[in-house]
């Protein structure tokens, strides 16, 4: 079965055509932002990006009828349950319409069913948006009754890298206990119990470790006094937690490479701010292990961050009492696209259909 993944990024869209779920080729279609700058929104930009998607396979003599199913990576819609997604009109409404906001992901279901009716209606999915929210009801409870906790995670490659483990350990994901920790610009931390994400940190919200650019959970009141000292702008204030803050705020780079080297070198505020991330990562899993009542298969580390053997180690050493640490470095969007959509497909798993609420 041939399965084309599309996965629209800010400035790109990445494509790739899968036999099953081994590769056949991938290209990265780039644009610059003056190319971008005359659309007023992502959203408008489907015609084009279309068109370059059409292009390349034209390029590679391929046609749209000899695909056998289309995957985009999902874009911002309201709260669903994990896995595959059918691509209907009420999904395209609320995506082109912005409804739960604007971002180039939205493109990748509007794209893939465009291309699946011209191939003669063939099927079209999304897998595992940003909008995954399988979250326990005692977990959403915050504080303040009218801001309560949400789950805002990366979704498609936690789920994907717990597949993997799975089928690694001979077991079915509806019976694994995981905790995740994706690792890169953001970093979530996933309770996975029986095939259900059931409590994980918002990677967007202000809440769990800090990150190479991101705050993480910070003091409420210290937030407070700035938001209200005359100094910041309300965009300031939102740079200041995400952008501008954790190991940048430090350290000046969000470089992890050079970071490394650094500490290595005998950097002594390095090394500090490296153990620090090391330190409430672990915190955050251990966060997640109450959610799992203890029962924990493994733990696994994963994204970009997880390259790095060093923190890596640092993060076990706190937590291998917990469960055994798996470190599955990196993150692979479009693969872990065509393997969801080759689990319905295959018959493993069945897709869901979007219901506008």
């Amino acid at each position: 079965m041939r399965i084309f993944a599309i996965n629209p990024g800010t400035t790109s869209t990445k494509i790739a055509l899968y036999d099953d779920t081994v590769e056949l080729w991938r290209e990265n279609i780039l644009y610059t932002r003056e190319q971008l700058s005359v659309f007023e929104t992502p959203e408008d930009e489907k015609d084009l990006r279309y068109d370059d998607v059409i292009s390349a396979l034209k390029k590679r003599g391929i046609k749209t009828n000899d695909l056998d199913a289309l995957v985009g990576r999902g874009g911002l819609l309201h709260p669903l349950s994990g896995g595959a997604w059918i691509v209907n009109e009420a999904m395209i409404s609320d995506l082109s319409s912005a409804r739960y906001g604007s971002h180039a992901c939205n493109l990748g279901a509007i794209i893939a069913l465009k291309i699946a009716k011209e191939a003669g209606n063939k099927p079209a999915y999304i897998v595992d948006p940003v909008c995954v929210d399988e979250m326990i009801p005692v977990a959403r409870i915050s504080g303040i009754p009218d801001s309560p906790r949400r789950a805002i995670f990366h979704a498609l490659n936690q789920r994907a890298v717990a597949y993997r483990v799975a089928a690694k350990i001979n077991k079915k994901m509806k019976d694994c206990k995981f905790i995740v920790a994706h690792m890169g610009g953001g970093v979530t931390v996933g309770a996975h119990y029986l095939g259900k994400i059931i409590d994980v940190n918002n990677a967007l919200g202000g809440y769990g470790p800090m990150t190479p650019e991101r705050a993480g959970t910070v003091h409420a009141m210290d937030l407070i006094e700035k938001c209200f000292s005359g100094e910041y702008t309300k965009a300031q204030m939102r740079k200041m937690i995400i952008g501008d803050a954790g190991l940048f705020a430090h350290l000046g780079t969000m470089d992890f490479k050079y970071i490394a080297e650094k500490r290595a070198s005998g950097d002594e505020k390095f090394n500090l701010i490296v153990e620090a991330l090391a330190y409430q990562v672990a915190c955050e899993i251990g966060n997640r292990s109450i959610a799992m009542k203890g029962e924990i298969d493994a733990i696994i580390l994963t994204g970009g961050l997880a390259y790095s053997e060093y923190l890596c180690n640092l993060i076990e050493e706190r937590v291998s009492w917990l469960a055994k640490v798996i470190v599955s470095p990196g993150e692979d969007e479009l693969k872990s696209l065509c393997e969801g959509t080759y689990r319905v497909l295959s018959g493993q798993e069945e897709a869901k259909v979007y219901e506008q609420e």
